[in-house]
Parts: structure tokens; sequence; C-alpha cells
């Protein structure tokens, strides 16, 4: 049965005539008879009696409206209840986020405290998720984004930085170009067990002999502010080692290569209220980002 159709029927009713009805819903009037019509050759019965006077239900047709009004009225109130839900913004929003973004955790807090009625759940992750299979509205993502289902939202660039203690270079002496750095104990970012990274440095590609491989940038960063490495880190997760004198930067003038931050949501899939404001938000929040 077509539900359209039968609200057109509903609305015929509550209206006493097609004519007012169609005035109503601001259709043609032949296009609401013509529907009304093919509502009836669908249930194979009359439902309206048409005369001089306007239009009259069958029984047949009393029988539709007592169930049909109801229903109608029920979608009526689901529909104003959605609506209220996008406008207030109430609901979930389910995110995924690499492991360790700090500056994101801020942004969060903020955008919950405009908009106390959305509930976040947060999917922590270096992995890159499938947002329909996972279940994920929108993921932050580091670096290119080749996945041609989904919408990638740019936000900005940043690098990482090279950092060491300053007793490691004190101990070693100051690296002055990328090869020096055979010479230093190195931890580098890996994401599978047997992968050998390699540091862009300038233009120069260096593959380090390092004593250590992790996926956890805060282990990294431990190891550095301890004196044992030098290693390549996120530049909030190094701005506190750098600030007070714990870190210092290694390499300054061979700068690792850029990185992307995008945020993806599903193409085929129309964005939420919710899932809209968020990204508005991470926008305008960019001062924050200014972290990075």
């Amino acid at each position: 049965m077509d539900l359209n159709a039968v609200r057109m029927f509903v609305s015929v009713v509550q209206s006493g005539s097609l004519s007012a009805a169609a005035a109503r819903l601001e259709i043609p009037l032949p296009t609401l008879s013509r529907r009304v019509r093919e509502l009836e050759r669908e249930l194979r019965v009359q439902l309206l009696e048409r005369s001089a006077r306007g239009t009259h239900l069958t029984d047949a047709g009393t029988r539709l409206y007592e169930f049909a009004s109801r229903g109608v009225e029920a979608l009526g109130e689901a529909e104003r209840a959605v609506l209220s839900d996008q406008v207030l913004l109430r609901g979930r929003l389910r995110l995924s986020l690499p492991p360790a973004f700090e500056p994101w955790w801020e942004l969060l807090g903020e955008f919950q405290k405009r908009y106390p009625g959305v509930h976040l759940q947060i999917f922590t992750t270096e992995r890159r998720v499938d947002l329909i299979e996972d279940g994920v509205d929108v993921a932050l993502r580091v670096g290119a984004v080749e996945h041609e289902s989904m919408v990638a939202r740019h936000l900005l660039n940043y690098r990482h930085l090279l950092v060491a203690s300053p007793e490691l270079i004190e101990r070693l002496g100051a690296p002055e170009v990328p090869d020096d750095l055979h010479r230093f104990p190195c931890a580098i970012w890996s994401q599978g067990a047997n992968a050998r990274t390699a540091w862009r440095l300038g233009e120069q590609s260096l593959r380090p002999d390092a004593l250590l491989a992790s996926n956890d940038y805060a282990h990294l960063r431990s190891r550095a502010l301890a004196g044992e490495v030098v290693t390549e880190l996120p530049p909030f997760l190094a701005r506190a080692g750098l600030d007070d004198g714990r870190l210092v930067p290694v390499l300054a003038d061979f700068p690792l290569p850029e990185q992307r931050i995008n945020l993806l949501y599903p193409s085929h899939r129309h964005p939420s209220a919710i899932v809209r404001a968020y990204l508005d938000f991470c926008r305008e929040y960019l001062n924050v980002l200014a972290l990075l």
C-alpha cells in the first residue's frame, strides 16, 4: 500500500473535499484525485463516493480511515520528534580517533559543552576502520584518503618532529645531517610487527637501525624523555617536553613530511544534523588545533 496515497486519503476525509485537501497539501487537484483512485484500484474497493455536494466515505473507506488516521497521526508525531531531536541535537555520535590524539580530547569536551544532549561513543584505534561495518559516523584520519565511498573534509596539515633529550645530544653530539643518526639509538613508530620504517628528512630518506619499534607514541615519548632514544613525535605530544627543556628538536633543518588531517563519513549516507554540527564545530575550533 502506498503510504503517501493513504496520507492523501486521510487528508481528504479530514478536509471534507478533494479541493480542500489539495489546497491543504499544496498539490494539484488532478494529482490528488489520481492518487486516491490509484489507491482504490490497489485495494479493489471504492473508498469515496463523489458527488456535486462533495465526497463521502463508503463503508470500506470508513474502515480504512479508522485505522489509517491513527497511523498517519503516529507517523506525524514520529516525524516531529525526529526533527525536534535534530534541532536540539540530542542523540549519539560515534567517532573513530587515533590513539593519544590529545588535541581532540579538549575539542570533544568543548563540543559537548555546546551540545550537552549529544552522547559520544569513541572508538580509538590506529587501524583504518570500516565506517559502515564498525558503525562509525565520523572518523578522524591522518594521512592520505583513498576510499572512494567516503567523503573527506580536510581540516589542516602538520608535521611530526624529531626529538631527543638534551642529555643524549650532549653525550653523542648534535647530528648535523640525517646520516649522523646512525650513531644514535633510535625508536620508531611502526604499525606492523615486521615493518621497518624510514624517516623522510627533507629530501633524504633514512632507515634507522631502531632499537625500539612501537605503535604507541606515548611509549616513544617516555623513552625520549628518559634520554634513551631519538624518536619522531606528533607536535602536540612533544610540546610540553620542548617547552620545559626536557626535549630538544633534532635536525630541524630537515623536516619530516606534512601530515593531512581529514574527517571522513560515508558518501552514500546523508549526514545527520549532529554529524553536520560536529564537522562544522571542528573547523570552527581550529584555534585549538593550533596546538598541533
